[in-house]
Parts: structure tokens; C-alpha cells; sequence
């Protein structure tokens, strides 16, 4: 072979090795891109995942506080219902308190009035007051109690030489009612003050 021949031959493979070179290169890059583009779309996908977690975990957060909420909001309104039951009455036994003092003031004045009569007004009194009782209702204000600012208002205060019988309640001008815990009307007492 010439050395003509021995330099195109050379020449050649020389070609052929860049050619072959330039191919890997390209397919490098191709595959590069290919797998680039890939992740790409992983990337996006793994994003948008991420996002739906995101949104799911918020929406459920949101429906446990609605549920919470709704409970509470239940027990609310079942303990303002039982209230409302328990007080509904006041209103009708407002209006019954002065037919009671009326009963009281009838009793203190009894002269002449026969025995038959009066057992059976007396009778009738103490039915009306266990139905009261039986519906929640109670006296306060009983001789004997200690004053309390918060059941009694103090129409007098009393001089008295007795220290045990200090703020204790000596008389009772009219009696005063709760209901259910409430007082509904307080009771107006003398009150028994040590003299000083």
C-alpha cells in the first residue's frame, strides 16, 4: 500500500472514530434530555402529590373542627334546653308568690276564725307548697338563718345584746323564693346587729 493510500485509510479512521465519537456524544445527549425530561415529569408529579396531601389534610382538618363544633354546639344547646325546662315555670310561679304571702298574712291573723276552718286552710296551704317544692320552688329566708346579701335584702337591723344572734336573721317581713338554685325573689328580713 502507498503511502497515499496508508494516509486516506488513516484519514478514514479517523472519520469514522469522530463520527462515532459525534454519535455517542449526541446519543449522551439524548438520553441525557430523555432522562432530564423524566425527572422533569417526576419532579411535577411528585410536586402535585405533595399539593393533594397538602389540600387533603387541610379539608380533614377542617371537617374534624365542623364535627368538633357541631358537638359542642349540640351540648350547648341541650344545657340552654334543660335550663329553659328548668326556669320556664318562673314566669306562672312569679304570679302565685303573692297569693302565698296573701296565706301568710291570713295566718298571722286568726282570732275568732274556728279550728275546723283553719286546719283546713292550713291543709290547702301545705299542698300548695309541696307542689312548689315538687317543681323546684323553695323558701328562704327563715328565722334563725344567717343573713346572706346574696337571698336577703335587710329592711331593719336590730340592736341586740347577743353575740351569737349577730347577722342572724331575728325576723322575716316577707318571704323570698328560688327556683331551682335561683333566687326568683329575695327575702326582705330584719336583721340582728350586736350593740356596740
Amino acid at each position: 500500500m502507498s503511502k497515499k493510500d496508508e494516509k486516506n485509510l488513516e484519514n478514514n479512521e479517523n472519520i469514522e472514530d469522530d463520527i462515532t465519537l459525534e454519535i455517542d456524544d449526541v446519543a449522551s445527549e439524548n438520553l441525557a434530555e430523555k432522562k432530564s425530561g423524566f425527572g422533569n415529569v417526576t419532579k411535577k408529579k411528585e410536586d402535585k402529590l405533595k399539593k393533594c396531601t397538602a389540600e387533603k389534610q387541610e379539608y380533614l382538618d377542617g371537617w374534624q373542627r365542623a364535627k368538633a363544633e357541631l358537638v359542642n354546639a349540640k351540648k350547648d344547646f341541650d344545657e340552654q334546653r334543660k335550663d329553659f325546662v328548668k326556669f320556664a315555670k318562673g314566669d306562672l310561679i312569679m304570679q302565685i308568690i303573692p297569693a302565698l304571702d296573701s296565706f301568710e298574712m291570713a295566718f298571722k291573723n286568726t282570732d275568732g276564725v274556728p279550728d275546723q276552718w283553719l286546719k283546713g286552710v292550713e291543709h290547702i296551704h301545705s299542698q300548695f307548697m309541696q307542689i312548689l317544692e315538687d317543681n323546684g320552688v323553695k323558701q328562704i329566708g327563715l328565722e334563725g338563718e344567717e343573713f346572706d346579701t346574696n337571698l336577703h335584702t335587710a329592711v331593719e337591723t336590730i340592736k341586740i345584746d347577743e353575740k351569737e344572734k349577730d347577722n342572724i336573721i331575728v325576723e322575716v317581713v316577707q318571704k323570698g323564693y328560688e327556683l331551682n338554685g335561683r333566687v326568683i325573689r329575695e327575702a326582705k328580713v330584719r336583721v340582728g346587729e350586736l350593740k356596740k
